[in-house]
C-alpha cells in the first residue's frame, strides 16, 4: 500500500489536540499536530496508521495502544476501536477496505472452527471439538445420505464414530502432531537455552508457532496469550522466578504430544 502523508485538520472541533511527543514513535517535532486517544496518549495519524498495520500483519484483529504508562515500564495496552481508529489514523477509503478485509478474516479464524467441505466446497463448521467426524448438510442433501468427512485427513468418513484421534483411512494422521514430533530443536538466544523445539503450540489455544524472535516469551496472534516457549507456562507465572533473558526455574518442556483444544466460552 502506497505511503500516504497525512495532517490533521488544525480547525477539526471533534479532535482534542495536544502539545506532547507522540507516545507511538517519540517524535517531538513541533509543528507536527497530534491528538489524544481515548487512553490519554499523544499520536499523529502517520504513526497511528503505521502502528495499527503492524498489528494487522501480524493477525491481530483489535487495537491497542503501545505507549509506556508514565514513569513505569508498564504498556498501557488500553483497547481501541476501530472507529476510533478509522477517525483518528484518517484512514483513507483503501486502508478502510483492507483492514476490515482482515479483521473479518483474523476474528472469523478465532470464533468459528471452520474448513472446506471435500465434497462440495462450502463452508462447514466443526461444533463438536471432541469428534473428527463431521457431517455436511449440504452433500448429505444432495447426495440424499448421510455424508460425513474427517476433520483430520479431508476425505470422506470411514470407520465407526465418533472418534478424535483418526479415521479409517489409511493415510490418516494429524499434520500438526507430527510437525511437532519431527522438528529441530534451536539455542533461545537471550537465555541462551538449549535443546528447545522450534515449533510449539499455543498451551491455550493450539496455534502452532515457530519461535523466529530472540525472547523466550512469545505473544499469541491468536488467543493474544503470552507464555514462555521453553517451559510453556505463562509468561507471568515463568517471570515471576526467571525473565527474558535467563533460564526458566523449570526446564524447558519436552515435545507436545497433543493439541490443546481452545476453550473460548
Amino acid at each position: 500500500m502506497e505511503s500516504v502523508e497525512k495532517r490533521y485538520d488544525p480547525n477539526d472541533t471533534t479532535l482534542k489536540f495536544v502539545k506532547r511527543k507522540d507516545e507511538i514513535t517519540g517524535d517531538d517535532d513541533p509543528d507536527v499536530l497530534r491528538i489524544e486517544m481515548s487512553c490519554g496518549h499523544a499520536v499523529d495519524p502517520n504513526s497511528l496508521t503505521l502502528w495499527c498495520r503492524s498489528l494487522i500483519d501480524q493477525g491481530h484483529f483489535t487495537f491497542h495502544c503501545p505507549a509506556e504508562k508514565a514513569g513505569t515500564k508498564e504498556k498501557c495496552n488500553k483497547k481501541w476501536s476501530y472507529v476510533e481508529v478509522c477517525r483518528n489514523a484518517l484512514l483513507t477509503v483503501l486502508e478502510r477496505r483492507l483492514f476490515e478485509e482482515k479483521v473479518a478474516t483474523y476474528a472469523a479464524a478465532k470464533y468459528c472452527d471452520y474448513k472446506l467441505c471435500p465434497g462440495c466446497r462450502s463452508c462447514v463448521e466443526r461444533d463438536d471439538l471432541t469428534n473428527l467426524s463431521v457431517r455436511c448438510t449440504i452433500c448429505t442433501a444432495e447426495k440424499g445420505k448421510c455424508y460425513d468427512f474427517c476433520w483430520q485427513c479431508m476425505k470422506q468418513w470411514k470407520g465407526p464414530v465418533p472418534r478424535f484421534d483418526r479415521c479409517g483411512n489409511e493415510d490418516c494422521a494429524n499434520i500438526q502432531l507430527e510437525t511437532l514430533k519431527n522438528c529441530a530443536t534451536k539455542v533461545l538466544p537471550y537465555s541462551n537455552i538449549k535443546q528447545c523445539p522450534e515449533i510449539r503450540a499455543c498451551p491455550i489455544c493450539g496455534l502452532l508457532i515457530e519461535h523466529k524472535d530472540k525472547c523466550k516469551y512469545i505473544l499469541c496472534i491468536r488467543c493474544h496469550v503470552s507464555f514462555c516457549f521453553a517451559c510453556l507456562r505463562y509468561e507471568r507465572i515463568c517471570n515471576k522466578s526467571s525473565h527474558y533473558a535467563t533460564a526458566c526455574a523449570k526446564p524447558v518442556a519436552p515435545r507436545q504430544t497433543s493439541i490443546p483444544v481452545w476453550n473460548q466460552s
